[in-house]
């Protein structure tokens, strides 16, 4: 279509226009997402062979200290003057190894099985009573054997970092230029290094308390923990993508299968919902708010910003009560209409998956009066002004000029919040604990999306962690994608000056 015909469509033929064409898209761009993935990992391992190219090199080049540093750490260093550095270089090495004799490879050892040994009873000396004999625990196995294997990366992240220190002093040293003392290179750290100084202690942070859990997890994806499976008193082991099959393996009587995709579609149909009214309608409210002529504009912003200022937990579980058979409401709506009225709003799957929509709206509202507040005094005067001497409405300068700033600056907040609300386990589980419950679902109601079928899942009397993991996974590379792909196609990316 020309770009003059384009323009002549009205706001909806536009948007059907869009939407058709987004769908219609859809497929070259995710080729185009998957090569860009694909030349990402290439370029990895290129980089890599590159790596051991130069690791090769090195050697070559390097005169015997260097060779020596390649076996025994910081002897190059050492020679050439570093000898703390060296030193150092010299005690991680030795600590690594201990750590590996004493402890390392205990667990490593068993991480292909996850363990052998069965717990078992045994006859006490007494003769009276039987005492459990523990055998292997398959989840302190997996969980140290991550944590093996990610000390052993950074041990080699080090040892390629001090066989490059052993040629670069080498290379000094030959060349008759200063060579940095222990104190110099500290104050390194303090000066142009100052960057590695403060991202340190965040980064492990970040690998503590995100990245060992985060692989954990994954892993468990591919076992069959369960509770049939509860170490120590029994062991579980790798199954492969056995735990994958069975979310989308729909036979009979699957009901795994069955509640997987049920509740992919809800969840899919939430995240809309509970986005676009949020965003909408709360952009309403802000252009009602910021109107000319509209009196006491701080005091309705304040009304509304109360609603945030309760804790949002408390907000739903008051919710939920009032919501009850002998609620509030349906005492309220006894007294308005004089007859007894007491409709079950969370019983029926459609009334109760309506009303957390509805209940979305009312807390989720204020965030958005606040962000489109700020970017509507954010709009130049001067374009309202010159669409009304053109002779453009109301309408008509909302659908040209405020519509389109404002999709252009939301547009990452709605990507965020869309995938937010993928993952809104607050609105759901306090509101209406996934229900009305169903036999047709497996531990699961017809209000639950995927992440609360996954908490329930590991909390409930079932313990499918395994399962679970692999919700958590699916669910991952579905927002990353989609995420990823959306924000690339909009013109918050493509055309980052439109509007400066």
């Amino acid at each position: 279509m020309r770009y003059i015909d384009y323009m002549q469509l009205n706001p909806f033929q536009r948007f059907g226009y869009n939407f058709a064409n987004f769908f219609k898209k859809l497929p070259s761009n995710l080729a185009r997402f998957f090569i860009m993935v694909g030349k990402a990992i290439v370029g990895f391992f290129v980089s890599i062979g590159k790596g051991f190219a130069n690791y090769g090199k090195r050697f070559v080049k390097g005169d015997i200290f260097v060779k020596l540093s390649y076996l025994i750490f910081g002897v190059s260093n050492m020679v050439r003057g570093q000898i703390i550095k060296g030193l150092l270089f010299l005690i991680g090495e030795a600590a690594y190894i201990c750590f590996m004799l004493f402890f390392g490879w205990t667990y490593i050892s068993k991480f292909s099985t996850l363990g052998t040994v069965e717990t078992y009873e045994e006859l006490s000396a007494d003769g009276f009573n039987y005492v459990p004999i523990y055998g292997d625990n398959s989840m302190l196995i997996l969980l140290y054997s991550v944590l093996v294997i990610v000390i052993s990366i950074i041990f080699f992240a080090v040892y390629i970092a001090q066989t490059k220190s052993a040629y670069k002093v080498y290379e000094q040293k030959k060349n008759g230029e200063h060579v940095l003392t222990f104190r110099e290179e500290i104050a390194t750290f303090f000066d142009e290094k100052f960057h590695v100084t403060l991202m340190t202690i965040p980064c492990l942070l970040i690998g503590c308390f995100t990245i060992l859990p985060l692989i954990f997890m994954i892993l468990i994806a591919f076992t069959n923990y369960d509770n049939a499976h509860q170490p120590p008193a029994n062991l579980f082991h790798w199954v492969g993508l056995s735990n994958f099959g069975e979310l989308v393996n729909i036979t009979k009587g699957a009901r795994k299968a069955t509640t997987f995709i049920n509740l992919a579609e809800w969840t899919v149909i939430w995240a809309i919902f509970a986005t676009f009214s949020n965003y909408i309608l709360g952009m309403i409210v802000a252009l009602m708010i910021n109107k000319k002529g509209i009196k006491l504009k701080a005091l309705w912003r304040t009304l509304f910003v109360v609603v945030i200022a309760v804790p949002q937990f408390v907000s739903l579980l008051l919710m939920s009560q009032m919501l009850q058979e002998n609620g509030a409401i349906n005492q309220l709506l006894s007294v308005i209409t004089g007859h007894n009225v007491g409709y079950k709003f969370l019983d029926s799957w459609l009334s109760a998956r309506i009303t957390v929509i509805i209940v979305n709206i009312w807390i989720g509202i204020p965030y958005t009066i606040l962000i489109t507040s700020g970017i509507l005094m954010n709009i130049p005067a001067d374009l309202y002004e010159s669409a009304t001497i053109d002779g453009a409405g109301p309408v008509k300068s909302f659908m040209k000029i405020t519509l389109p700033y404002m999709i252009f600056v939301t547009t990452p907040y709605l990507i965020t919040s869309f995938i937010g609300n993928i993952n809104n386990f607050n609105v759901i589980y306090l509101l209406t604990n996934g229900g009305p419950t169903t036999e047709d679902y497996y531990n699961a109601g017809h209000t639950d999306i995927l992440v609360t079928w996954l908490f329930k899942l590991t909390m409930g009397e079932s313990h499918d962690y395994n399962l679970a993991a692999a919700i958590g996974i699916l669910v991952f590379i579905v927002c990353a994608t989609l995420s990823l792909i959306t924000f690339n196609l909009t013109k918050s990316a493509k055309d980052e000056e439109a509007f400066s």
